[in-house]
């Protein structure tokens, strides 16, 4: 009983999801940075131009959104359809993606992560002093 409610509480903490199955790849990771960037902006067409335009990388559509669909599977992001239809889609509207609160901790997280193991990286080997 009392490990049932330990792993009970330890899964339905913020930590344990961004730790237990939930990690970010790196094209996960420049997704779900562009998403934030982009605002309510955040659709396929558009992410994928940002990819090309920050990342200097070609993608595909379909690697993108099958990327925003695990994301959101993930549940780092969520989908809805945009208000207006927009006429060069042949009348459908555009699938927006958003990122959740469970989203924000995880860029928090890689952000703080990312921040340790560059300060622990020898100023000889980056060129840089430690702050």
């Amino acid at each position: 009983m009392f490990i049932d409610k330990i792993e009970t509480t330890l899964i339905n903490t913020p930590y344990y999801k961004i730790m237990k199955g939930t990690n970010l790849g790196e094209f996960e990771e420049i997704v779900l940075l562009i998403v934030a960037s982009l605002g309510e902006d955040a659709y396929g067409v558009s992410i994928r131009q940002s990819i090309k335009t920050e990342c200097n990388r070609s993608v595909s559509l379909s690697t993108v959104h099958a990327t925003l669909h695990r994301l959101e599977k993930k549940g780092y992001l969520h989908s809805q359809y945009g208000k207006e239809a927009v006429g060069e889609r042949g009348g459908r509207p555009k699938l927006l993606f958003t990122i959740t609160s469970d989203g924000k901790l995880a860029m928090n997280h890689i952000r703080e992560m990312r921040g340790r193991l560059w300060s622990a990286i020898p100023h000889f080997v980056t060129g840089h002093e430690k702050p």
